[in-house]
């Protein structure tokens, strides 16, 4: 009894492992892990601190601004009182002076200036982020393309499945004619060529396959193990609308909204800015100019700072971001003209796959007819092995021909939804 335990959990285990390390991959799947993994997404997270550090530093404006400067001068003459009573005598100015000054600003009203730029500033965040967008809408295209020719790799091996099948059932009836003495060798030896041609391109797709999965998963981020299962998308709930909603459209929106702002901060520019000050230092002389000593003094205040020459460009200034705007709206025209003519050729795409393979399931009917048809006179010796071959190749064409129509359909329609933005 123990011996039979021992038994069941060799024949078992491997079972248990293999259902372990089965996997199944869909391409939406495989679209998200690479979107999560691609390298741009962590630009996005510095991109927010770059931004928020921006914003903080125009917030400080708010705050009061704090100068510290210190002079020591020499001059040639100084300021004399032309009085030369004795009883109202003056210590003329030392020609050597020097000031300590501690100058602090507060903004009152800048017309709007900061909140302006921290708008500027949130928009090119966005801009930037939406760039990674597009990028992403260029690495889905990428993940498709290689999806696709990994499911294609698939159905070959299918194929060669097939083919091997039907090439050792004729080297069976061969050899046994052969034997009998009803068949030449030489018939033989042509399957067997053929049998190792299957082999070699068998082991030509699975390199290919496996050449693809490894790509797959540098995308992704983690190995998928060769084994991987991919499954074939489901196209039936894909709607082939021709709306429009690439990525494109949200950046070239996002860069016309920072424009407008930049227009609203041409009359920002304009206007009048406020702010309160004080100012205290050391110096000799001090405010007092009759007095040779070293003092303390403050001054404090209000004051208007008016930029009227900014009046003269304020103009051509508009003109220009108008300009700017209606280049944005003509790339506009332009990507949307594109794309919609990128749809139109893949609803082409997509109705000439679905009628080539309303046919491909008669051809293959008909030409595993004749296979079988091939067989029973190879086995009769009506025909030769090179003759069974090729029907054998003519069906294998035929299934071939529709696996490919199949995958180029359901490609057309997944590559639609992507032109499509959706």
């Amino acid at each position: 009894m123990r011996e039979l335990k021992y038994l069941l959990i060799l024949i078992l285990v491997p079972f248990g492992i293999a259902a372990q390390t089965s996997q199944v991959l869909t391409l939406d799947e495989a679209n998200a892990r690479a979107a999560k993994n691609y390298p741009g997404m962590r630009q996005k997270a510095l991109n927010q601190k770059s931004s928020t550090i921006a914003i903080d530093n125009l917030q400080k404006n708010y705050l009061p601004q704090v100068n510290l400067s210190a002079q020591a001068s020499y001059q040639s003459a100084v300021t004399e009182v032309p009085i030369k009573n004795p009883a109202f005598a003056f210590e003329p100015l030392s020609k050597d002076q020097y000031r300590a000054l501690l100058d602090v600003n507060q903004l009152i009203y800048d017309g709007g200036s900061i909140s302006e730029h921290k708008k500027i500033q949130v928009w090119n965040d966005k801009i930037e982020n939406q760039k990674i967008e597009v990028e992403l809408q260029k690495l889905r295209e990428r993940i498709n393309q290689v999806y696709f020719s990994a499911l294609f790799a698939d159905e070959q091996l299918s194929l060669t499945r097939l083919i091997e099948k039907d090439i050792e059932a004729g080297i069976s009836r061969v050899e046994a004619q052969v034997n009998n003495g009803t068949a030449y060798r030489s018939a033989l030896a042509t399957l067997k060529a053929e049998k190792l041609k299957n082999d070699q391109r068998a082991t030509e797709w699975r390199a290919s396959r496996v050449g693809l999965i490894n790509v797959l998963s540098e995308y992704i981020g983690s190995p998928l193990p060769d084994t991987i299962k991919l499954e074939w998308p489901n196209t039936n709930n894909i709607s082939l609308g021709d709306t429009i909603v690439r990525s494109e459209l949200g950046l070239l929106n996002f860069q016309d909204s920072l424009l407008q702002q930049k227009n609203r901060l041409i009359d920002v520019r304009n206007r009048p800015k406020f702010s309160a000050f004080v100012q205290g230092g050391y110096g000799r002389p001090g405010l007092n100019m009759l007095l040779n000593e070293f003092d303390f003094f403050y001054m404090t205040g209000l004051r208007a700072n008016w930029q009227l020459s900014s009046f003269y460009t304020s103009k051509k200034d508009r003109e220009q971001v108008d300009i700017n705007r209606r280049m944005l709206e003509v790339q506009r025209d332009n990507f949307l003209l594109q794309t919609r003519t990128q749809q139109i050729q893949q609803q082409a795409e997509i109705r000439k796959w679905a009628s080539l393979l309303k046919t491909d399931e008669e051809i293959i009917v008909l030409k595993t007819e004749v296979k079988d048809a091939a067989k029973a006179q190879l086995d009769n010796g009506v025909i030769t092995a090179s003759d069974y071959i090729r029907e054998v190749n003519a069906e294998d064409q035929a299934r071939l021909n529709k696996v490919f129509h199949q995958l180029q359909w359901v490609q057309s329609i997944i590559n639609y939804q992507t032109i499509s933005g959706k």
